[in-house]
């Protein structure tokens, strides 16, 4: 069985997460796609990062109703810093009866090179490349191993939903609606 994995430290989950995980699960070979919630992504600064648990809960509240969508905790489990590698052979070793893909957005090819054991991801799993704007076109785009999927073009930035956020305004429609309410009660992001 083939496992999209969607990794992000989804700082919230949004629309466009959402939209993205279901055409991967709908429209592509997929049987699943597993968001894996990230403590922190090593190339990434961690400052305003939600606690680990509050990210995952904030996903599973928006994927809750879709079958083709779970969620996971695995790399709060690895040791730190994790990288993608560490987290797809931990999971082959965990699930031998499934075939890991990586999902990753048009705009992360280009610093792809820069990943720990590129080479191996692209080799031993394989990208699921879904379309971002302002891309720069990629030699990795031919790989054999590099799958493009045909999706709409969303351009929904988490910072820009936290910036929303601090300044009172509403977030509606940008965050799926049990988000929306964890961000409201929990006091997130203010």
């Amino acid at each position: 069985m083939k496992i999209g994995l969607f990794f992000g430290s989804f700082n919230p989950i949004h629309t466009g997460h959402m939209i993205i995980a279901n055409i991967m699960a709908e429209t592509t070979d997929l049987k699943k796609v597993w968001f894996v919630v990230t403590p922190q992504n090593p190339l990434k600064p961690s400052k305003g990062l939600l606690h680990d648990f509050d990210r995952y809960d904030m996903v599973r509240a928006a994927a809750y109703d879709n079958y083709k969508l779970e969620v996971s905790d695995v790399e709060f489990h690895l040791p730190k810093p994790n990288y993608t590698i560490h987290t797809l052979v931990h999971l082959s070793e965990k699930h031998p009866d499934k075939q890991f893909k990586v999902i990753i957005g048009e705009d992360n090819l280009e610093t792809f090179t820069r990943w720990k054991n590129y080479e191996r991801i692209l080799k031993d799993y394989g990208l699921y490349v879904y379309p971002r704007p302002n891309v720069t076109n990629s030699e990795l785009k031919r790989h054999p191993n590099v799958k493009l999927v045909e999706a709409p073009m969303i351009d929904i930035s988490a910072t820009f939903i936290r910036n929303c956020i601090r300044k009172g305004q509403s977030v509606r429609y940008l965050v799926p609606d049990p988000v929306e309410e964890m961000i409201r009660t929990r006091n997130f992001y203010r």
